[in-house]
């Protein structure tokens, strides 16, 4: 059985100085109906670029290659009609929902738009499932609050229509941008919570952005992380937690708080993030930065390699298996 969603060597360049630049450099993934896929990593590293690429909402200009399948059809190639109903097929949920709903028109029109010019629903029937998807993220007299103007509604409960809205099309995937970064914290995990419900619920797929490794491992069956515009490691979220394969992934884990270990200062990664572009061609991007380089980590870039179900890209993976720290160490 093929997976929902297939990428292969998914390589983006977008103008920058003039030049196209690479900020994106062969994404490989594989996503199954209804499987959560979580996707960390630090600003910069490509985590919200390759969910734009998946609904083809990149900036002007950009340039891509490579392969991304929705249910078996090529989506860098749809046009007109066919791209509309991939575009209802894969919703994506933003950041900031200010930044994002009309501020001068009402949450009911703003919700209702797109199936009603779509033609798939009629004004009635887009207000009455408005209504029940409205309930359905726990939003009281959701019948008064479409008439409600965005400034009129808390960020968290603006985020929840945001989740609504994203429903409307009936989706089979979900696109989660970091949507919960500018909530406080207990309406972060209300929202999470409420996210995580109806997609079990409804049986959607979900890639799911986040800076978060433990909220990552929460809500997701299988976690990548990401960094310098490449796939640094994948597997299971268990496994990424427990057992990093990778010294980006492991230095992620530790520089984390944790209320049960107690310490006078986090433990950071030196140096800078690199973007994609500004990352050495024939090496390994992280290794300026990693504690464990070697010669082969600066002379040749590592492919990503399959292990125990998994696959990291590190030349000295048979080393270190085992001497990475996880969160029980």
């Amino acid at each position: 059985m093929s997976a929902l969603l297939e990428i292969d060597d998914l390589v983006v360049r977008l103008p920058v100085g003039g030049a196209l630049r690479p900020v994106l450099r062969g994404i490989d993934l594989r996503l199954d109906a209804g499987e959560a896929l979580g996707l960390v990593g630090e600003s910069g590293s490509g985590k919200s670029m390759t969910a734009r690429a998946i609904d083809r909402l990149l900036p002007r200009g950009a340039e891509t290659s490579g392969s991304i399948r929705f249910d078996g059809d090529e989506v860098t190639t749809l046009r007109g009609a066919d791209l509309r109903r991939f575009r209802r097929e894969v919703s994506m949920v933003f950041q900031d929902p200010r930044s994002h709903i009309n501020p001068v028109r009402r949450i009911g029109d703003f919700m209702t738009e797109a199936v009603i010019a779509h033609g798939t629903m009629s004004r009635r029937e887009a207000t009455a499932l408005a209504i029940e998807l409205l309930g359905a993220v726990r939003i009281t007299n959701p019948t008064e609050r479409l008439h409600r103007f965005p400034h009129e509604l808390s960020g968290g409960m603006l985020q929840r229509v945001m989740i609504a809205s994203a429903l409307m099309g009936s989706p089979r995937l979900l696109l989660a941008d970091e949507p919960t970064t500018a909530l406080d914290v207990t309406t972060q995990a209300e929202v999470m919570a409420i996210l995580d419900e109806l997609r079990r619920e409804r049986g959607l797929a979900m890639i799911f952005i986040t800076h978060d490794l433990e909220l990552a491992a929460a809500v997701c069956d299988r976690t990548a992380v990401m960094y310098a515009g490449q796939i640094v490691e994948i597997n299971t979220s268990r496994h990424i937690e427990h057992d990093p394969l990778h010294p980006y992934t492991s230095a992620l884990l530790r520089s984390r708080p944790r209320i049960d270990v107690t310490m006078t200062r986090l433990e950071a990664i030196p140096g800078q993030p690199l973007s994609s572009f500004e990352a050495p061609d024939g090496a390994c991007a992280f290794a300026g930065r990693c504690p464990h380089a070697a010669d082969a980590c600066v002379t040749a870039a590592p492919p990503l390699v399959d292990v125990d179900g998994g696959a990291t890209r590190c030349s000295r993976v048979d080393e270190l298996r085992g001497t990475l720290h996880g969160v029980d160490t």
